[in-house]
């Protein structure tokens, strides 16, 4: 037993039980990494995602030209889908101006409503000579079809979760090729196909699908070059264009036992991951390769943008729904990721994940783990700190360099992560003690402080100084609409007035904290808020509206209680109006004040641009307001409608104005989108100078607005115009309307 303790004290003494856990992680990690589950994967495609924003790919060549069915073309030719004619239209012309292959990043997956035969069927009182006239007709389709005929034209089709019709396997299919082993256990595969109209399938020079799977956390970073979809194989919408342009009969899949290799076509060879996915090297977004549809329709499209090119037919269309984030852009049009698909595959620029990647991953945690677990004891925290620095910056530099040099992607997160896992093991001491310190801070703090800022000193009690920082924040003001009239009526009972205030800021309160929000400071019946400080918060601009349309909510069933209590009280009620403005900017936040007392708080234009939005909620008749930025960040999950260009006094741009009329149930409404697009043609009138086209188009939104939701927004622009019948704008007018209230 003597012996037995002090074999234990020897080896506590020469090796430590720490080292004996650090071995145990460094086991663990590798058996982490073999299982990979989505949060390892996850962590390493964001590596990856910086490698791509810190040097993107550089464009040398622009082989692609996409015709977009764009705000533009909406507004002239009417809402999408348009009749087949002027889609053959489109082809033909495209087809004049040189186009090497035109693909359609849309399915067509029913016949035209429009079609002769089906005029003929539904309009009521024709003669049966007229109806037999229009049955003998060309459809649409066939129109269509026969402008593809002449050109060469990829169709695009649509991989989904169901099956929505029995597959036709008499239309045609691109050929395959196999080399090694079968590539559709590792392929994705869509249980449904939604496919063109069997016309113009029969008229095609290739079909691919433009379905595009982003990650777990919604960012495309990889496209499947070839995929299952209702048991056929079929590659991608960018992939077959690529074969038609190179006059390849066949596909070429080479595959081994770990999976898809690469696909390849005659003289191009494009490398996937073992899914048959592209990793896309992105370029930043390129508006210089789009052409309006509309433009290309009337002939005003220049030979040099469309000869030669590679012509994709999409939408940037936010109504359209088809934006993506991608690791370098927030939103882009799917359209244009399949163009950066085709600009990397044909400028040899795109970037592989090689299949001996994790044997390197192993190799170097291996070595980099027992470098650390045999020094880390000997040296004290500051050169503990010095060769972490040392040994992240060597993981980091290698794989830095298999990305610039060779376009490799070699994960270091794995072995930094166990590496990183084994140093805190060893100094789990003094991490201890960090945390008593820490604890103290609380202590002292929490009773003066919010909790959030609290834990914020807690990790660094440097903060505790004047001064601040600059970041991009959402900014909120909110206030009650006639609070004055309401005070008035409680001028004998101060208590009450008090009371109603608590009552109503404390539900407003609530929404803005259970949206990540931080309260800066309240201002009678006002309020002042922020997101992204002092904490950060990626979806701010989306939190900030979260919160704003909840205020509104809990103020509609406070007013419903209040009016309740009114009825049996026998009390005048006199409801609660809040109007809220948002606005997304650059700010400095930070500690500020005196030396004797500061308050965490923030400045800049941002600020008084949102103060101002919020004053405006009552002339445009929407409680709601938000600035340019909020509103594109927003646009995807909320009813956003445009209101105004407006120039603020201090503010040398003018900044264009949006108001939320609801979240995404809202949007995706056919009312919301008929009034939207309504009011589109009416601000391009009236920025047009086109006076009577703006007051025919709020005439037409009149009629259609039943709940009179935009009567104030209408009454406002109808009186701009009839001053400016009166009193024309300058010449120099843009359409900014300068605010002359705050």
């Amino acid at each position: 037993m003597r012996r037995l303790k002090a074999l234990r004290r020897w080896f506590k003494r020469r090796f430590g039980y720490a080292r004996l856990a650090c071995l145990a992680i460094l086991v663990g990690f590798a058996a982490l990494r073999v299982l990979d589950p989505p949060a390892i994967e996850e962590l390493r495609v964001r590596m990856f995602d910086g490698f791509q924003l810190i040097e993107p790919r550089v464009k040398t060549i622009r082989p692609v030209t996409i015709v977009d069915i764009d705000e533009q073309s909406l507004s002239e030719l009417g809402q999408f889908p348009w009749p087949r004619t002027q889609i053959a239209d489109l082809v033909t012309n495209l087809t004049k101006l040189g186009a090497v292959v035109i693909a359609f990043d849309i399915v067509f997956s029913e016949p035209d409503r429009l079609n002769p035969d089906a005029a003929a069927d539904t309009i009521r009182n024709l003669d049966e000579e007229t109806r037999a006239k229009l049955r003998a007709l060309p459809s649409n389709d066939q129109i269509l079809a026969e402008a593809m005929g002449k050109s060469r034209v990829v169709l695009g089709a649509s991989g989904l979760p169901f099956v929505v019709a029995e597959f036709d396997k008499s239309l045609p299919l691109t050929p395959l090729a196999m080399k090694g082993a079968e590539p559709q256990p590792f392929m994705f595969d869509f249980p449904g196909l939604l496919r063109n109209v069997p016309v113009l399938e029969g008229a095609a020079a290739g079909r691919g699908l433009f379905t595009i799977r982003p990650e777990r956390d919604g960012i495309v970073r990889r496209v499947p070059m070839i995929m299952l979809a209702q048991g056929a194989t079929m590659p991608s919408l960018s992939f077959e264009v690529l074969r038609v342009a190179t006059g390849s009969g066949t596909v070429l899949i080479d595959t081994d036992e770990a999976g898809i290799k690469s696909l390849s076509l005659r003289g191009l060879r494009i490398p996937t991951d073992h899914n048959g996915q592209l990793w896309v090297h992105f370029a930043q977004a390129d508006p210089s390769i789009y052409v309006s549809a509309v433009d290309v329709l009337h002939g005003r499209v220049p030979a040099e943008r469309v000869q030669g090119k590679l012509v994709l037919i999409g939408t940037s269309s936010v109504g359209l729904n088809d934006i993506k984030t991608t690791p370098v852009t927030p939103a882009m049009p799917g359209v244009e990721i399949h163009a950066q698909v085709l600009e990397s595959a044909l400028s040899g620029a795109s970037v592989s994940q090689p299949n001996y990647g994790i044997a390197f991953e192993f190799a170097t945690a291996l070595v980099f783990g027992l470098l650390v677990i045999a020094i880390a004891p000997l040296f004290g925290p500051i050169t503990l700190v010095g060769l972490g620095a040392v040994f992240a910056t060597a993981l980091i530099g290698t794989s830095w360099y298999f990305y610039t040099q060779h376009r490799l992607l070699i994960d270091f997160t794995y072995p930094l992560m166990s590496t990183t896992a084994i140093y805190l093991t060893l100094i789990f001491s003094s991490f201890v003690r960090e945390q008593q310190q820490r604890k103290q801070i609380r202590g002292a703090f929490a009773q003066y402080m919010s909790p959030a800022l609290v834990e914020q000193l807690a990790q660094s009690p440097e903060k505790l100084v004047l001064g601040g920082e600059e970041r991009e924040m959402t900014i909120m003001f909110s206030d009650v609409r006639g609070f004055t009239t309401i005070s008035e009526s409680y001028k004998h009972d101060p208590r009450g007035l008090t009371a109603l205030m608590n009552r109503f800021l404390t539900p407003l309160t609530n929404a803005i904290l259970a949206r990540k929000g931080t309260i800066d400071k309240y201002m009678g019946d006002a309020i002042m808020a922020f997101w992204n400080a002092p904490l950060d918060d990626k979806a701010h601009e989306i939190n900030a509206c979260e919160a704003a349309i909840d205020m509104l909510e809990r103020i509609d069933e406070l007013n419903r209680l209040r009016k309740e209590e009114a009825d049996a009280g026998g009390h005048v009620y006199i409801p609660l109006n809040v109007g809220i403005g948002l606005n997304t900017g650059v700010c400095v936040v930070g500690n500020m004040g005196s030396d004797l007392r500061f308050d965490y708080s923030v400045l800049g234009d941002s600020v008084n641009l949102a103060s101002r939005l919020e004053g405006q909620s009552k002339e445009y008749g929407f409680p709601i307001i938000v600035g340019s930025k909020t509103a594109l960040a927003a646009k995807e999950k909320f009813a956003i409608l445009e209101l105004d260009f407006i120039m603020v006094k201090g503010k040398k741009e003018p900044e264009v104005i949006y108001a939320i009329a609801g979240r995404e149930d809202i949007a995706q409404s056919g009312r919301f989108q008929r009034l939207r697009n309504l009011t589109i043609e009416m601000l391009a009138c009236y920025r047009g100078r086109d006076w009577q086209g703006a007051l025919a188009a709020i005439e037409r939104g009149r009629k259609t607005d039943e709940g009179h939701a935009l009567e104030r927004l209408y009454n406002l622009y109808e009186a701009r115009i009839r001053h400016f019948l009166e009193s024309p704008p300058p010449k120099d007018w843009n359409g900014a309307f300068a605010l002359l209230t705050k």
